[in-house]
Parts: C-alpha cells; structure tokens; sequence
C-alpha cells in the first residue's frame, strides 16, 4: 500500500512542475498585446529571448519528468514541441496575437540547446567516473 503511495507521490513529483510550467506559458500567451510590457529598443530582444529560455526551462522539467522513460530525450522534445506548437495557436484566438512557426523555431532552439547541455553535463559525469 505504501509503495503505491510512494510512487504516486513521485510521479506528482516530477509531473507538476512542468504541468505549472505549461500553466504559466499559457496564462502568459493568453495577454492581449495591449497588455504587454514594451520593452522599447530592446523588445524584440527581450520577448524572443524569453521564448528561448521559458522553453529551455520546459524542456529542463520535461526531461525530469520523463527521465526514467525509454527515450527521455525524444519524449521530452515530442512534449515541448506539441505544447510549442499548440500554444502558438492558442495565441491565434488571442486579440492582437499572432501564432508563428519563427516563435515555434524560437522555442525549439531553446529545447534544444537543454538538451545539448544536458547530454554535455552526462558526457562530462562519464568521463569523471571513467578516470576514477
């Protein structure tokens, strides 16, 4: 009985912070344009910056979530990809948004460029374990 709990208390563990994650994307996709900040000379920058990163962090609590699956990288790109791809439209229903594939590549650069560092963090781990 315990283990059930345990393992329950796990995987809500490891799902709630990326479905909280999804939450914030979404509430923050769901603004009008009107209620956007501007960032002045900097407000492309800044936004797309902020695609790149929001999506790095995703990705970060995807692969936490599915880590112990039997593709964890393919599974976590699949999840930020489809929610990339899904929030993009959402924002087609949104007054004075636009969903775009440059902010789907955006967000994917982001995914992507986790997953290269995370993969580079496992290499590093490797080969410090080699030498010992």
């Amino acid at each position: 009985m315990w283990r059930i709990f345990a393992k329950r208390a796990s995987l809500l563990s490891r799902w709630l912070p990326l479905l909280l994650m999804m939450g914030v994307v979404f509430f923050a996709s769901h603004q009008p344009s009107g209620t956007l900040p501007d960032f002045g000379f900097w407000d492309l920058g800044m936004k797309k910056g902020g695609h790149f990163l929001g999506y790095a962090f995703l990705t970060l609590l995807a692969m936490r979530a599915v880590l112990d699956w039997k593709r964890p990288y393919l599974a976590a790109f699949l999840i930020v990809f489809l929610f990339a791809l899904s929030d993009e439209y959402h924002q087609t229903f949104v007054p004075g948004r636009n969903g775009t594939f440059v902010d789907v590549f955006i967000d994917m650069s982001g995914a992507l460029s986790c997953m290269l560092l995370l993969r580079w963090r496992q290499f590093l781990l490797l080969q410090e374990n080699v030498k010992r």
